[in-house]
């Protein structure tokens, strides 16, 4: 039921108080959006947000994200009325250290936070990928129950983000009529309006891109109603509600200015603030009638979820085997023989990792039912269609295969709100060397604890003929050095197949793929080895008596390994060559496996790739051999020549060290 103009007003102010209290208290933070956006906010949540203290993770809930996270003082004040785990203390340890209240929401941190908004954009991009999930969800079990909503706010910022144009036109495509956007235009950023360096026509751009457009007063609380009515009925089209706003909506002195975008109103502003609103002068006040709506609100919710539940056990009754399907999947239930079926699809023949990659796929697919898998325009390439399950489009949503496009960065938290969203394992992929364009989502998905992959293939100088700009040297390197981020870098089926099994496994992060475009030797793995030794991210491929030293290789670098080692024993020198697939995971396994692993002899690594990172294992930079210079357009064993990554030159550089 509507809820009157009165009660929404002492709801929109009592959020502008909160908001205004927090960031005044913390002596950081942003009221602006939050007494910009509470009116709009008011009316979402106390009339169509379909929610549950009771149980956050409800199936049939609607997502909200709050994609300017900067604002979230906005999406805690209605946590903490809604009757979330989020208290009035909460709210008076806004930034505080190892508060449930962070400077922006982050995902398992906060119940009722649906993903982590930092940067710009990235919240849009993942409700994207949550209204996907939600379509493919309810087509893959033939049950609407499970097409659920999501609600998303937008500002300028997120706008003028390049993700965001990107992920808008791939909503707009396939043509997500679930997805409903909330833009604050208020026409101000940090450094002014917004004037200063945009004069774009939003409204018009989503048209272009495949939207339906309506653009309202965003404190006219008839005005949000109607045009909220009119989004969660519509069909055929993603919606977007240009909510004409006022930042810092109340503020005597600060109202549509800057100053009150990114900075505590002062005591004084606060005072004049609630003043004008009507409000008491008292800290965090919360008036009972704004907590007596949310009461109601709550109260129809469960309701609904009620009803909800009983639509399921319904649906359950009919068709058991596709409910228990459908719970499998949302346990992301997996084979315990999953390596051994997926090595066994792999293929033991030499064959660039790649291609290796794409047979492991097909199997996985049918393994298990969550995996989804998609690429920025490069399938031919990166082997990632699943051929058995179709393209999902605007026409057809049991799909399994996503085509992105040339937008790699939306992909990238588009993956990561599939991902979130229910009970799917989602993977992109495109070429190694375009992993900058993803580093912001890759990041998110290990800040966050997600199970997506990224699948990097064109791994190395090897590419050849196109040259440094499209040959990796860094980037290996680099993502690295994001935390919780495990990088496999597989050297034949085996340890593909391992790569694959640990990305669809693992449940506290991401994982990245990284494959060759080139064809690989076969490795000469001892009878009755397991390919779970490379679940350890290392392991000794080839052992040799008195070794002298011990090259660790990667990807493709492991056979030129073999190849040196070689050239080496004709020479007198024994070396034992480790074959190191995951250099995150080896170095979390216990220090008896390591040192075995390793040996006691000089330690040299081989990667094409910055080096600097393996002086971890070495403790000298002079063994390991890699790359640190930009690359070269030639064939691939001319660059390989050029920069030393033959076997012979390898052999000499390590026989010359020793």
């Amino acid at each position: 039921m509507p809820v009157a103009t009165q009660e929404l007003s002492l709801v929109a102010n009592t959020i502008r108080g909160l908001a205004m209290d927090a960031v005044q208290k913390a002596e950081s933070g942003h009221p602006g959006m939050p007494m910009g956006m509470a009116d709009a906010a008011a009316v979402l949540w106390t009339e169509f947000l379909r929610w549950s203290p009771q149980d956050p993770g409800w199936p049939g809930r609607d997502r909200f994200v709050l994609s300017g996270g900067h604002g979230s003082m906005l999406l805690y004040s209605l946590l903490h009325l809604a009757g979330f785990p989020v208290t009035i203390d909460d709210l008076k340890q806004f930034r505080q250290l190892h508060s449930k209240t962070p400077g922006h929401p982050e995902y398992g941190d906060t119940v009722g936070v649906e993903t982590t908004t930092g940067p710009l954009g990235q919240g849009f991009a993942n409700a994207v990928g949550m209204a996907i999930a939600a379509q493919m969800e309810a087509a893959r079990f033939q049950n609407p129950l499970l097409k659920s909503r999501v609600f998303v706010t937008v500002g300028d910022g997120d706008l003028m983000e390049g993700i965001a144009y990107e992920a808008a036109g791939l909503a707009g495509h396939l043509q997500l009529d679930n997805l409903i956007c909330l833009f604050d235009d208020n026409t101000i950023t940090i450094e002014g309006h917004t004037d200063l360096a945009t004069s774009e026509d939003v409204a018009a751009r989503f048209r272009a891109q495949g939207w339906d457009v309506a653009s309202i007063d965003g404190h006219d609380h008839d005005q949000v109603r109607d045009a909220l009515r009119r989004s969660t009925t519509a069909a055929g089209k993603p919606q977007l509600i240009c909510c004409k706003t006022t930042i810092g909506k109340g503020s005597p002195n600060k109202a549509n200015t800057h100053d009150v975008h990114g900075a505590p109103l002062g005591k004084d502003e606060v005072a004049l603030t609630k003043k004008a609103l009507g409000m008491p002068a008292d800290d965090f006040f919360v008036d009972p009638k704004a907590r007596a709506v949310f009461q109601r609100a709550a109260a129809q919710n469960e309701k609904d979820r009620l009803a909800w539940q009983a639509a399921m056990q319904g649906w359950e009754a009919k068709a058991p085997d596709a409910a228990k399907a459908w719970r499998a999947f949302r346990a992301r239930t997996l084979p315990v023989d999953l390596i051994e079926q997926l090595h066994a699809a792999a293929g033991a023949e030499p064959a660039a990792t790649r291609a290796l990659s794409g047979n492991v796929i097909q199997k996985a697919a049918e393994l298990v039912p969550g995996f989804t898998s998609g690429s920025a325009d490069l399938d031919p390439s990166t082997k990632t269609r699943i051929k058995k399950g179709g393209s999902f489009t605007a026409k057809d949503r049991t799909g399994r295969t996503l085509h992105f496009g040339i937008r790699e960065h939306a992909m990238g938290a588009v993956v990561n709100g599939i991902t979130l969203h229910s009970g799917f394992l989602a993977s992109g992929s495109t070429f190694l060397v375009f992993a900058d364009y993803m580093r912001t989502p890759i990041r998110l998905a290990a800040l966050m604890k997600l199970p997506s992959t990224f699948v990097f293939t064109h791994d190395s100088l090897m590419v050849g003929e196109d040259g440094p700009t499209h040959q990796p040297v860094e980037h290996l390197a680099t993502l690295r050095a994001i935390p919780n981020l495990h990088v496999f870098r597989p050297a034949d089926g085996a340890e593909t197949a391992a790569a694959w099994t640990h990305a669809l496994s693992r449940r506290d992060g991401p994982t990245v793929l990284a494959l060759t475009r080139q064809n690989l030797d076969k490795l000469p793995h001892a009878t009755g080895w397991s390919a779970r030794e490379a679940l350890r991210g290392g392991y000794l491929l080839q052992d040799a008596a008195a070794a002298r030293a011990t090259l660790v290789a990667t990807g493709a670098e492991v056979s030129l390994a073999v190849q040196a080692a070689a050239l080496l024993a004709k020479d007198g020198v024994p070396v034992r060559v480790v074959s190191m697939p995951c250099l995150e995971l080896f170095l979390q396994q216990d220090r008896g496996y390591r040192d075995q692993v390793l040996g006691s002899a000089a330690l040299f690594t081989l990667e094409m790739g910055r080096p600097e990172g393996w002086c971890q294992l070495t403790g000298r930079l002079d063994r390991c051999i890699g790359q640190s210079t930009f690359g070269a357009s030639a064939p691939a064993k001319v660059v390989a020549e050029h920069f030393g990554f033959t076997a012979a030159k390898v052999a000499a550089r390590v026989k010359a060290a020793l």
